[in-house]
């Protein structure tokens, strides 16, 4: 049932607007989808990829940081507005809500109009067409985001109705963390009485919770059509500076094995894929964090834009929720952009904060440890001084990376819209987020 794709290296000698992009140039992929097939070709498979809290300027300052396009960058078309019913700067309750629904509705609740009734989600509908599907995140898989496409509730915070709601659904494929939201509080998780991982094999699904486990799935004698839960962690996984601290499998693998799984489905699938911690990088105005983890996303669109050449009846949607931190391309008034400094830091603000000593006598010594950069008595004093040295620390990091922030919430910030496949061009234009699903929808041919 599992074909093996594996990590997918994209091939070094085809360049597509500066990234490696395997079989398809730039100019063939304005006006065709692969293997020649017309801009209006069928829509069969829809990969829908959504990097929590990216914005323009995250695209940009992630241009510096890899020194050359990323491989979103030559499909652009569009942008688009993220406001909730209640408010001008949406949650990502709201915002996931009106991607997955075409609906608005207030901050906090997740797949309800503001008056408490269900909103079908493009994912669902797609189930009803024969299609299977599937949820990735880095995040809890009950976080709010991925919960949009398959959960209603009138409080994102109820993460355990939307553990209870998940496995009860038709989603074929969940991947990411937050195990403790399946287990019963016996076993030291946060449901209850019941069991949802026990319940999930009763359905039929098949549990993993390594990444060695999730490399070799066809370990497990599954049959055609068994589903898929993966749990990687009791809360969210690691951010991507730390992963490799952990047995937890990439972004880039988790969609890679979603969609070695979906494919076999001759109705074709809907998946869903979400890199999550780029908000929580831009809440923490955390830039290296913030850029290590679009990289990791990268790599999953890489993923993801490899099977749609191949298949040449897929479309990738790349699109963002909203903005975080209101990040800017440009500090200290110096006209220039440094975001590849990023590149030399190996751990979070947080990490780092949690390093230093009670007298905080070794900010020195634990800053350079972990980015390369060599403070100022000035630099050394504010982090000693701060109520928050992890914002310190951040802060300090985006000033040598020329980088500046506006807030630690969301923004309302126009996003922009990638999109690759048969049928790209009718994304091309000014939208609004409700507007994405109803697209979809239509190339798809859903009723």
């Amino acid at each position: 049932m599992y074909k093996r794709l594996g990590v997918l290296a994209l091939s070094a000698g085809l360049v597509f607007s500066g990234s490696s992009l395997g079989v398809v140039d730039a100019a063939k992929s304005d006006q065709a989808g692969d293997k020649g097939k017309p801009n209006n070709g069928k829509v069969e498979n829809v990969i829908y990829m959504i990097p929590d809290g990216f914005s323009s300027d995250y695209a940009a300052n992630y241009r510096v940081y890899k020194g050359e396009d990323a491989i979103w960058d030559a499909h652009l078309k569009g942008m688009y507005t993220t406001n909730s019913a209640n408010s001008d700067i949406t949650d990502s309750a709201a915002a996931g809500t009106a991607m997955a629904t075409g609906e608005k509705t207030n901050n906090g609740v997740i797949g309800l109009d503001p008056e408490g009734e269900v909103l079908p989600t493009i994912l669902e509908k797609s189930e009803s067409a024969g299609k299977s599907s599937g949820l990735v995140a880095t995040s809890t898989v009950t976080h709010a985001t991925p919960a949009s496409f398959a959960a209603h509730v009138d409080d994102r915070n109820k993460e355990t109705e939307i553990a209870r709601q998940l496995v009860e659904s038709e989603v074929d494929v969940i991947l990411g963390g937050g195990k403790n939201n399946f287990l019963p509080s016996s076993e030291g998780g946060n449901q209850e009485e019941r069991n949802l991982i026990e319940e999930a094999d009763e359905k039929g699904f098949n549990f993993v919770e390594t990444r060695d486990q999730l490399q070799n799935i066809e370990d497990l004698n599954v049959e055609d059509g068994d589903k898929l839960l993966g749990l990687f962690a009791e809360d969210a996984l690691a951010p991507e500076l730390h992963r490799g601290e952990t047995e937890e499998p990439s972004l880039a693998e988790m969609t890679g094995q979603a969609i070695d799984v979906l494919e076999e489905d001759k109705d074709g699938f809907f998946l869903v894929v979400e890199g999550s911690q780029i908000d929580w990088a831009g809440h923490d105005n955390d830039a290296a964090w913030a850029m290590s983890d679009v990289a990791a996303f990268e790599k999953a669109v890489e993923e993801a834009l490899k099977f749609a050449e191949e298949d040449g009846k897929t479309m990738v949607v790349v699109a963002g929720d909203h903005d975080t931190g209101g990040m800017t391309t440009g500090a200290n008034e110096s006209m220039e952009l440094s975001a590849d400094v990023l590149g030399n830091v190996t751990a979070t603000g947080e990490y780092m904060a949690a390093q230093l000593n009670e007298e905080r006598s070794n900010v020195r010594e634990v800053v350079e440890e972990y980015t390369g950069l060599a403070l100022s008595e000035e630099e050394v004093q504010a982090i000693e001084d701060a109520s928050n040295p992890k914002l310190a620390i951040n802060t300090i990091v985006s000033n040598y990376a020329k980088i500046g922030w506006s807030s630690t919430n969301h923004t309302g910030a126009h996003i922009p819209l990638y999109v690759y496949g048969p049928q790209a061009d009718e994304f091309v234009g000014f939208h609004d987020n409700t507007d994405l699903p109803k697209m979809i929808a239509d190339v798809m041919k859903l009723k």
